[in-house]
């Protein structure tokens, strides 16, 4: 590892690999159960099994911990769908929002998250890194719309996939709301309506 590389952020194989999957999976759970203030380098390193010298010589702070974690998670993250219809592909994406974000384990590693990049540069780098990751991905859905006329020339990809999500974490993070079925297709049909007006240029 060289001098500027930060904590956290090289892709090991081997026991390495091992190691990292175990207090990823470690620190994971302490985020979901006990948020990012219990998110202690002593406690995951006795979880995972590994020693604590290993979790502090290659993570060092909570906050590079939890920056390895969302990394790791735009790593792991579903595939976009291709589905053959701007409509349906949009649906696919908010549905996996609401799927990730009402899942018992997932919706609360996502709020402690969410809470410690609100605290931590590492954590609030990574969250927007991630965000990026996963809209990229997605992104595709778009750029096949308009090259087959769905939507408008112009239209900007990451806007309009942005625009299918936010509505699902407002109410996830603000207002409570249910997140099913129904409000996935709300948020789609929305940003679907607004590229198709030109809004999302």
């Amino acid at each position: 590892m060289t001098e500027s590389t930060a904590p956290g952020t090289v892709r090991p194989g081997g026991r390495t690999a091992r190691v990292r999957e175990a207090v990823l999976s470690a620190a994971g759970d302490l985020l979901a159960e006990h948020g990012f203030t219990a998110l202690d380098l002593a406690e995951v390193s006795r979880i995972a099994g590994v020693g604590k010298t290993t979790v502090y010589r290659r993570w060092g702070t909570p906050g590079a911990l939890a920056a390895d974690l969302l990394d790791d998670m735009a790593e792991q993250s579903l595939p976009r769908a291709r589905t053959g219809s701007a409509e349906e592909d949009l649906r696919e994406n908010a549905r996996l929002v609401v799927k990730t974000l009402t899942d018992p384990r997932q919706g609360r590693l996502f709020k402690s998250l969410i809470a410690a990049s609100l605290c931590n540069e590492q954590a609030a780098q990574a969250l927007h890194r991630f965000y990026a990751v996963r809209i990229a991905e997605w992104a595709g859905c778009v750029t096949d719309a308009v090259e087959h006329g769905e939507l408008p020339a112009g239209s900007d990809p990451h806007r309009v996939v942005a625009a299918v999500s936010a509505p699902l974490y407002y109410a996830f993070l603000n207002t409570g709301e249910p997140l099913d079925e129904a409000a996935a297709g709300r948020a789609a049909t929305a940003a679907l309506a607004a590229a198709r007006a030109g809004a999302m240029r």
